[in-house]
């Protein structure tokens, strides 16, 4: 077991977080410390290191985008 605490607001962020393992599920509430499974902290992390990656990638392309665009005057 490893003890986790999921960043909370009054937004995005306010609902609890679902994880599921090879058919095992689990619900963790944010905001408070808990102890989960650490099969399940390891998707955590694996989702949030993918999410990094996407918005970095979107940035990138991003910038690409406005670079080539005021090359050509658009």
């Amino acid at each position: 077991m490893v003890s986790i605490q999921l960043f909370k607001d009054n937004d995005k962020y306010k609902d609890d977080v679902f994880a599921a393992v090879n058919g095992e599920r689990v619900q963790i509430k944010r905001g408070e410390r808990v102890q989960i499974k650490r099969k399940f902290a390891d998707v955590l992390e694996q989702s949030m290191r993918q999410d990094t990656a996407t918005a970095n990638m979107i940035e990138r392309q991003s910038a690409e985008y406005e670079a080539k665009a005021k090359s050509l005057n658009i």
